[in-house]
């Protein structure tokens, strides 16, 4: 059994996109982290005395946090996936931080032209009259997405680096791999199958059910931690927009915008009486809108007679329990 440790650990990527974004997301988040060396692996949250951020390659992540040497850690989903298939004491608490997209497929060489999808595969197969090899980093999860199409017959081998050049050079196949762009794949000849999505993959939030379970300052620490992850990633989506409408009173400014489709929200809109010299009656209007819906909410608010809309980005929309937190506590249950 592992001793018990006095401080709490989150393990951040080391290198890569996931760190930059990793970064970037815990600032944001009022979480900055304070990394005096940048040859060090080890920093801090002033913010959150009694945390030590720890810096890993984001493969290793995930096992750290499996085998509880830390207690949460923010990696890709395809590598807690992987994971996940072996043993239930890895958590996913936060799924989609917003950044790290990426996708798991099968790809096989541009020149198998008659193979398009798994189904053309498996007729493949038949024709060469002996089992797939299929080079990848997730065994696990492309043995489970070939038993899933009735794959009866492959041969799924673990490797890594580059797998682009496995086919060429005869070591397998066809692989599984991680996908973002595609240029790579283009630039070795080959292609994603139609239905060869094997997982579509984010960064995500993990933690440790065992230390969540045993550990009360833990569990603490994580429904922090949630708080304002949630809250920013909730405003990052959002604007505030403010504007000025002419009216006779607040209740006819609210009956305008309430008849609305964007500008209404869900509660309804924030409205105030504006001081003004002259004996007009002006009133501010106050929304939260979302920003693909921004466009629209500006025209609603001019066809009600509002003017000098001004439009300011959020920092954290604050929930009374955010949902990810309690979907956290009904999975320490089971």
């Amino acid at each position: 059994m592992t001793k018990q440790r006095k401080t709490i650990r989150l393990a951040l990527p080391s290198k890569g996109r996931l760190s930059t974004g990793a970064l970037d997301l815990m600032e944001k988040a009022g979480m900055r982290v304070h990394k005096p060396n940048p040859r060090q692996y080890l920093a801090s949250i002033p913010s959150f005395p009694g945390l030590d951020v720890i810096f890993q390659r984001s493969g290793d992540i995930a096992l750290s946090v499996l085998e509880g040497t830390v207690d949460f850690g923010i990696t890709g989903l395809d590598i807690v996936k992987e994971r996940m298939l072996s043993n239930g004491d890895l958590l996913i608490i936060l799924g989609d931080l917003g950044f790290g997209d990426c996708s798991l497929n099968v790809i096989v060489p541009d020149n198998w032209e008659e193979v398009c999808n798994m189904g053309n595969l498996r007729e493949k197969q038949k024709e060469m009259q002996r089992p797939l090899n299929v080079a990848t980093k997730f065994p696990a999860l492309t043995q489970l997405h070939f038993s899933n199409y009735g794959f009866e017959s492959v041969k799924v081998i673990r490797a890594e680096g580059a797998l682009e050049v496995a086919p060429t050079i005869g070591y397998a196949d066809l692989i599984s791999d991680l996908v973002s762009t595609g240029t790579t794949l283009k630039d070795n000849q080959l292609k994603k199958l139609e239905n060869g999505l094997i997982l579509q993959s984010q960064a995500c939030l993990v933690a440790n059910r065992s230390a969540l379970k045993r550990n009360p300052e833990v569990l603490t620490f994580a429904k922090q931690l949630l708080e304002f992850l949630v809250a920013h990633l909730r405003a990052a989506q959002n604007v505030s927009v403010f504007a000025n409408i002419q009216s006779s009173s607040i209740e006819d400014v609210g009956r305008q915008v309430l008849d609305k489709d964007v500008i209404s929200g869900l509660q309804g809109p924030t409205i105030s009486r504006i001081v003004t010299r002259g004996k007009e009656n002006w009133f501010a209007v106050h929304l939260i809108v979302a920003k693909d819906e921004l466009a629209k909410a500006i025209r609603e608010l001019r066809e009600v007679g509002g003017s000098g809309v001004v439009v300011s980005p959020v920092s954290y929309i604050f929930e009374e329990e955010p949902e990810a937190t309690k979907n956290m506590l009904a999975l320490l249950e089971d």
